[in-house]
């Protein structure tokens, strides 16, 4: 046999036949009360968020919901490779699949084929110009305080 019950607007406990009383506000809303306790408390106005033994300060603390409820579990993100503008996918690949020790050496030739090549671009440009045009970059130097 299922007991009928009303739920107390300030507490949120149950209210069994018999017990409590009914309060009807001026707007004609009808609010059960379980206790005397709450009757005054409601007629004073008081928040049941802020009283520490109703049902609304329990969930607005989060207490007594650790049981029912398990955390949720976060996923892990996937990284995912992707191209980049000097190159593709196949070719980062095949670089993080050498070896670092064949990598450094790579690194070093290249970049002593950059050197021998600066050399061999300086060595041209020196022998070709004559002495006037390397200064003529620079400009005349002028003495800064002349009156004129």
């Amino acid at each position: 046999m299922v007991i009928p019950t009303e739920i107390c607007a300030l507490s949120e406990y149950r209210i069994y036949p018999g017990n409590g009383s009914l309060f009807i506000r001026r707007d004609g809303k009808p609010v059960f009360l379980g206790s005397s306790k709450a009757y005054s408390l409601t007629l004073q106005r008081k928040k049941p968020a802020k009283l520490v033994w109703t049902q609304a300060w329990r969930r607005l603390h989060k207490k007594g919901i650790s049981e029912t409820t398990t955390k949720k579990r976060s996923r892990r993100v996937n990284k995912v490779a992707r191209a980049v503008v000097g190159l593709s996918l196949d070719d980062i690949r095949k670089k993080q699949s050498i070896k670092p020790e064949v990598r450094t050496a790579q690194r070093d030739a290249a970049l002593k084929e950059v050197k021998s090549r600066k050399a061999a671009n300086k060595g041209k440009t020196a022998s070709g110009r004559t002495g006037r045009q390397s200064s003529a970059g620079q400009r005349a130097k002028v003495p800064k305080n002349v009156k004129r």
